[in-house]
């Protein structure tokens, strides 16, 4: 079910701050994130945003994890990010996050 956006996915933060900064240069840099707090051997959410915040202050970055007692996940703007979603989400759950982000970005 594509409800409209293009989704690209990375394997970690790293590679998520690279097609990021490459895209940001591009005819059609992405409007929004979705970082996972806890990727297993790779690069967090956590490190990606501070990351992504040095490229664009602006970024548009959801926070998700499974561990949803994370000071992260509690006090995600504190952190950068503008939105969150605890695992396990829905599609409509996550679409009504995204929806609203871009909605208020585009005001």
């Amino acid at each position: 079910g594509n409800v409209g956006y293009r989704v690209d996915t990375c394997r970690d933060g790293q590679e998520a701050v690279i097609k990021y900064s490459e895209e940001l240069q591009g005819e059609s840099p992405y409007d929004l994130v979705i970082l996972d707090l806890t990727v297993p051997g790779g690069m967090g959410g956590k490190k990606t945003i501070e990351k992504l915040l040095r490229i664009n202050p602006n970024v548009v970055a959801i926070v998700s994890s499974g561990y949803s007692n994370d000071p992260i996940m509690a006090e995600y703007e504190k952190f950068g990010f503008k939105g969150v979603v605890s695992k396990p989400y829905s599609a409509e759950q996550l679409i009504a996050v995204t929806n609203e982000l871009l909605r208020s970005k585009n005001r």
